[in-house]
């Protein structure tokens, strides 16, 4: 398979999603889903990052500090592209997202640069890029 080369540069709309950790699509972690929605669209990037505490409309509020409620920690999905490909990627969350939160926002993106690498090489200094 070959890898697909991504140049963005200056004006982007970053997309976050924000579910709860054990959100499913089909027996699948959703966050997974969106993420691999994403790249078969052929956005830019995505990540996924794992909150340690937050609450959402069930005003219930999850902390990785008490045991009893850390089962369902809070999910922020983050994907940055131009405004257009982010914009028709929205269909797609409307499927899936039921219950969260998704915000857009106009963001500028310094540099990025999608290259081929060998299968597990990392970034400069052992840093992944988005």
């Amino acid at each position: 398979m070959e890898a697909v080369m991504t140049r963005l540069t200056g004006r982007a709309l970053r997309l976050t999603v924000f579910v709860g950790e054990n959100d499913t699509w089909h027996h699948k972690p959703l966050y997974s889903e969106i993420v691999h929605r994403a790249h078969a669209a052929g956005l830019a990037g995505a990540s996924v990052f794992r909150g340690v505490e937050g609450f959402g409309a069930s005003s219930l509020i999850h902390t990785s500090r008490l045991l009893s409620l850390s089962e369902d920690l809070p999910v922020a999905v983050v994907i940055v592209d131009t405004e257009p490909r982010v914009r028709a990627f929205l269909a797609q969350l409307d499927e899936l997202v039921t219950e969260g939160l998704v915000t857009l926002d106009d963001c500028e993106v310094i540099r990025y640069t999608g290259q081929e690498r060998t299968p597990g090489e990392r970034g400069a200094k052992g840093k992944r890029s988005l």
